[in-house]
């Protein structure tokens, strides 16, 4: 087996995500196990330790040659020391994770916010390789972000730069979000803001046969997915939704690229999956609010790694931290 190979390794709150990497970005093996959340969290970094161990010896890879691991995870993360200081969902808080899993791995760590590795990856191998300066943003649940600029994952003075999904897009009048503000990009671009906003456009049209209302009336619910295949027919109040969270996230995006010049901007997540009849409407408003010199230069890609983006990105970071040998 090859020399200097890499664990990537992303927690997230249904699933940890694993996988060994080359040094060269090639995947040698990848799987998941189930986030065990129960005692706040207390088993996960021993069920990390316990299948990375075995699934080294399944691959045959000598474990002297795992150089070392990064992780990626929800929440604020103070990077320096690998300490999240406050992972909601996983019910960890002030949890020095770096210094729990060099200790049970016998390897150097290194730690990120989850959204900033999954930018990373996209930059290595993803919708934004050969960039430097990258903007990316993941629209799922909720909304999350990641800032690379020459190379380098920007963190800012409390490690929450690139919290894009909290900048604020309804100024007045704006959805509550879990952060504790009002009117945050999240509550309008992500995948429960649009369905919201489908539910509150069936409401206020007077139209009663029309795709979203069949599907509310035939499913007992409205998804973001329903939304997008709606306006695909053409469905008008489908359509209208579609063109409000692309509006906004082109604004927000748009300001986004005026302060930092990116090269490219990558958009990911579940709600990414519309392609092409996402990126249009949203590159129509980038390109409305973008200073037109940095309309023209930056590139707006959907991201290409799926859910492989968290692992590549935590390799990625974890050879740029302790070398390629």
């Amino acid at each position: 087996m090859t020399n200097s190979v890499y664990a990537g390794i992303d927690i997230g709150g249904t699933t940890v995500k694993l996988a060994f990497i080359t040094k060269e970005g090639n995947i040698i093996s990848k799987w998941e196990i189930p986030t065990n959340r129960t005692e706040e969290g207390r088993y996960i970094t021993a069920d990390i330790a316990q299948t990375v161990k075995e699934k080294a010896v399944e691959s045959k890879i000598d474990y002297k040659n795992l150089k070392a691991a990064g992780v990626g995870a929800p929440g604020y993360i103070d990077v320096e020391n690998g300490i999240i200081i406050e992972a909601v969902n996983l019910g960890w808080k002030d949890y020095h994770i770096q210094s729990e899993l060099e200790t049970l791995l016998n390897i150097p760590i290194v730690v990120d916010n989850d959204a900033n590795l999954a930018a990373a990856g996209e930059k290595w191998k993803g919708a934004g390789a050969g960039a430097e300066d990258i903007v990316a943003i993941t629209l799922g649940t909720g909304v999350g972000g990641g800032i690379i600029a020459r190379g380098k994952i920007i963190h800012g003075k409390s490690g929450l730069a690139g919290e894009i999904g909290h900048v604020t897009s309804v100024k007045e009048g704006g959805e509550h979000c879990n952060c504790g503000k009002r009117g945050c990009l999240e509550t309008v671009a992500s995948a429960t803001g649009i369905a919201r906003i489908g539910m509150k456009a069936i409401q206020e049209s007077r139209e009663h046969e029309g795709y979203l209302q069949k599907q509310l009336l035939t499913a007992g619910t409205l998804t973001a997915k329903d939304v997008f295949d709606g306006a695909k027919k053409e469905d008008e109040t489908a359509l209208r939704v579609v063109k409000i969270a692309a509006d906004h996230l082109g604004f927000a995006l748009s300001n986004l690229a005026n302060s930092l010049n990116p090269q490219t901007i990558v958009i990911g997540g579940g709600v990414s999956k519309a392609g092409t009849f996402l990126l249009d409407f949203v590159s129509d408003s980038f390109k409305k609010y973008a200073i037109p010199l940095v309309a023209r230069e930056t590139d707006i890609n959907i991201a290409t790694l799926g859910n492989d983006a968290g692992v590549i990105g935590a390799v990625w970071l974890a050879k740029e931290t302790y070398g390629s040998e």
